[in-house]
């Protein structure tokens, strides 16, 4: 089938689908939401045999549904309706919850339903959900919804008349009178269910230090406690505020300007900056002890046996200079350690999306900033590519891009969770490349691949990756289970009996590699171009990270094109 994509965003749900229906053979054309008169025009030229929109924050045009079949996907089960169904179903607890995939009406979420799945909602931020159980349970309701409209004989179901069962419940959309923390009242509980509702967007309006911020995210802290509200210390950029029964960790903020720009979502002591009175940074221990308990931190290091386990969680992926530092020290530590095989990730949401945009963006000197944030990358992918006393695993159990995927490439295998997506290049960024994609790309794929991978830029579903050789395992399990599967297959490898023999081929490959052309030069070669693209600002780069930071549409003309 022909089928266009109707997408508010080219964000992991429609990137995701977008790979899945190629994979499928579909012929797949991506349209953004926003024109009505160029999504017709679209639709005219592409003649689409259907319309799929993934959770779409805009209504289709009657023009377009009257005449082509048009399907929504819509995060909740059938019979509910509104636009933050996502949102109330996490901030009031609940712990199943389904996707739908309804036809376009008149009425929102009211046309017939052609296929649902369910899902469950552990307590983790909607963004997480939104890239895990939520998006498992979307792919398998739209594939199948598309093979019902392909088959040409399925008839959907009305939520409406005497075949219909269900209850329908339209909630209005969740506004922040709602989503408002009594901080003097509120459980930990209460508070964190709130947070994690809006943890990517909008956030959760708040006063603090003297200002109004869009609170993002939040973490339970069992120890710390204080006055309600109050501000107890500060970890990796994350803020430790007291509730009345403990506190949470706040990782990120955003400033509210009315009337001006949109905030930047900044880690939360880079955002306040010098408003942020004096506060103790308690770090928490890289390789805690059962003592420790569950101390949030977004990089730990774990043991078992001969396996180690460095885990590492970045809101959104992105990596800031900071976050490349600490994670390139507790490398070097866990490459310290007594063991034979080490898990690089393994958690169940982003792996790496590369350098911190809105860190950047927000700095004094963008372009200083870039290039400080790049090299910062490359010391980690260096440590990585040059380890070869062990076996390093790269555990990819979420989305990776650009820097992030040439990080797992580092590694001697890639193993990443079947939902996950890849987008193995920089150009829609403006941006060449560096962390030594020029060596670890074609390493892998070959010239060609590389150069075609990097030039079509399209996002690749985990099947294409492991068949083109990009993954070297696939784990079809849920997002809850990648962690402990991972360490199961880590602990295999660990005791095969050839594994000190692929150890030792390792380190003569890399020895035969660097005679014949040092890393060093590849790096060189990678950072001369990043240096020009940072400094010239004409470079596209500029215009492109501002409009994909402030959520703009992407500039064109001679100044913006890659």
């Amino acid at each position: 089938m022909r089928i266009l994509l109707l997408a508010s965003a080219f964000n992991s749900l429609s990137q995701r689908l977008h790979a899945e229906l190629r994979d499928r053979l579909h012929t797949v054309d991506l349209q953004l939401a926003g024109d009505e008169e160029e999504l017709i025009d679209a639709a005219r030229r592409l003649k689409p045999d259907l319309v799929l929109a993934p959770i779409l924050r805009t209504a289709i045009p009657q023009e377009l549904w009257s005449q082509l079949t048009c399907l929504i996907v819509h995060p909740g089960p059938p019979g509910d309706r509104g636009p933050s169904s996502l949102d109330r179903a996490i901030q009031d607890g609940r712990t199943e919850w389904a996707v739908t995939v309804l036809q376009a009406e008149a009425e929102l979420d009211a046309g017939p339903v052609w296929a649902s799945a369910p899902c469950r909602l552990p307590e983790y931020g909607k963004s997480d959900l939104y890239r895990n159980e939520v998006a498992d349970a979307a792919v398998e309701a739209a594939l199948l919804a598309v093979e019902r409209v392909a088959s040409g004989t399925y008839a959907p179901q009305p939520q409406s008349g005497p075949g219909w069962s269900g209850a329908v419940r339209t909630r209005p959309v969740l506004r922040q009178e709602e989503r408002r923390i009594d901080w003097a009242a509120d459980s930990t509980e209460a508070v964190l269910r709130r947070l994690r509702a809006a943890d990517s967007r909008p956030g959760v309006l708040d006063e603090l230090c003297g200002g109004t911020w869009y609170l993002h995210g939040g973490h339970r802290e069992p120890v710390l406690r204080g006055c309600p509200g109050d501000l107890l210390a500060t970890r990796a950029g994350a803020l430790c505020r007291a509730t009345t029964d403990g506190a949470v960790w706040i990782p990120e903020l955003r400033r509210r300007t009315p009337g001006g720009p949109a905030g930047v979502k900044l880690p939360a002591v880079t955002a306040l900056g010098g408003l942020l009175p004096a506060l103790p940074e308690l770090a928490a221990p890289l390789m805690p002890g059962e003592q420790d308990g569950p101390v949030w931190s977004d990089v730990r290091y774990q043991e078992d046996g001969p396996v180690g386990f460095l885990r590492f969680s970045f809101p959104g992926g992105a990596m800031s200079t900071g976050h490349c530092r600490r994670l390139l020290a507790a490398y070097r530590f866990a490459v310290a350690r007594p063991t034979s095989v080490l898990v690089l990730g393994g958690g169940r949401d982003f792996f790496s999306n590369g350098i911190h945009l809105n860190v950047i963006e927000a700095a004094a000197d963008p372009a200083v900033e870039s290039w400080d944030n790049i090299t910062a990358m490359d010391e980690l992918v260096d440590a990585v590519l040059t380890t070869t006393d062990r076996l390093v695993v790269a555990a990819v159990g979420g989305n990776a891009a650009a820097g992030g995927v040439m990080l797992a490439l580092a590694a001697d295998e890639v193993w990443c969770r079947a939902g996950s997506v890849l987008n193995p290049h920089y150009r829609l960024m403006g941006l060449y490349g560096s962390e030594y994609w020029t060596y670890s790309l074609p390493r892998r794929l070959g010239a060609a691949a590389a150069e075609r991978l990097t030039r079509q830029a399209l996002p690749v579903s985990a099947a294409t990756a492991e068949r083109i050789g990009l993954v070297d395992r696939v784990l079809a399990c849920g997002p809850e289970e990648f962690g402990p599967s991972t360490a199961r297959l880590a602990g295999l490898l660990a005791a095969s009996p050839t594994a000190h023999q692929r150890i030792a081929a390792k380190k003569a490959a890399r020895e035969a590699d660097e005679r014949t052309k040092p890393l060093d030069a590849y790096r060189e070669e990678e950072l001369a171009v990043m240096h020009r693209q940072f400094f010239t600002p004409e470079s596209p780069y500029h215009a492109l990270r501002s409009a994909f930071v402030h959520k703009r549409p992407v500039p064109t003309g001679p100044a913006a094109r890659p």
